[in-house]
């Protein structure tokens, strides 16, 4: 197993849900963390309580992963011994509402396909040539099991989804002659903020997502990124879907 002692592990979408889960499982693991998020404020003590408790050495910034010119000027920006990341959590996502496609909003659709796609692939095009460079590291995309199913109103979503999961086969494809690692965590109904941003801030709709089950929780899939970035080198965990013990596919639960 490979230790995650001392290893750069960057996540995005870091102050909320799995990127926050995400990032306190690493810093338990000796981790040192670069946390980026639109929310500073939560990152900073995000920081802070990560420093607490597990003298977690980490650097934080707001970053927008949608502007592919704040991506890059970011990133850049950090030191050299901080570009030496090891571990890509491109974590980063949501969805907008549940509407039939042709009833949608192009706002909407916009933002999810800015942020789930376009942004992952900014982060990655800045960090995986750096990784190329040291022949080391892993990339590890949170898609969803949206991207091997549709639902009714999932439309835009789940294109998104679809096409990361796409994107990490080709990430697979484009570095199978190298030491870096590509893998995809998909995970089925995870109750954070997720619903609540989906439905605008409807906290009493967002709950009825997860009625009558025990949804995962963000640690339950904090632990399975952990999990692939702690193989052996000569193992690649090419994606790992995770679902609650009541849900058998994205349509079908034990709702009881």
């Amino acid at each position: 197993m490979i230790s995650m002692k001392n290893k750069i592990v960057l996540i995005t979408g870091a102050s909320a849900g799995i990127g926050l889960d995400t990032a306190r499982i690493f810093a338990r693991e000796g981790a040192k963390l670069i946390l980026t998020a639109r929310r500073e404020t939560v990152l900073k003590k995000l920081a802070d309580k990560l420093k607490k408790q597990y003298d977690t050495e980490s650097v934080y910034f707001p970053l927008d992963i949608r502007s592919q010119q704040e991506v890059e000027q970011k990133l850049n920006a950090l030191t050299a011994s901080w570009k030496k990341i090891d571990v890509l959590v491109n974590n980063a996502g949501l969805s907008r509402g549940m509407a039939k496609l042709h009833e949608g909003e192009y706002i909407d659709w916009e933002e999810m396909i800015d942020t789930n796609v376009k942004g992952l692939l900014y982060l990655s095009r800045v960090v995986i040539p750096w990784m190329v460079k040291r022949n080391k590291g892993h990339v590890i995309n949170i898609s969803s099991i949206a991207g091997h199913e549709l639902y009714p109103g999932g439309n835009v979503y789940c294109a998104t989804k679809h096409a990361v999961d796409a994107l990490t086969r080709g990430m697979q494809m484009d570095l199978v002659d190298s030491a870096v690692r590509v893998s995809s965590v998909d995970p089925g109904l995870v109750e954070t903020e997720f619903s609540i941003v989906r439905f605008r801030g409807d906290t009493k709709r967002a709950k009825t997502v997860y009625q009558g089950l025990k949804p995962l929780t963000g640690e339950d899939v904090a632990e399975a990124v952990l999990f692939c970035a702690t193989r052996p080198p000569h193992v690649n965990i090419h994606q790992l879907r995770i679902m609650p013990k009541d849900q058998a596919s994205a349509l079908i639960a034990n709702r009881k």
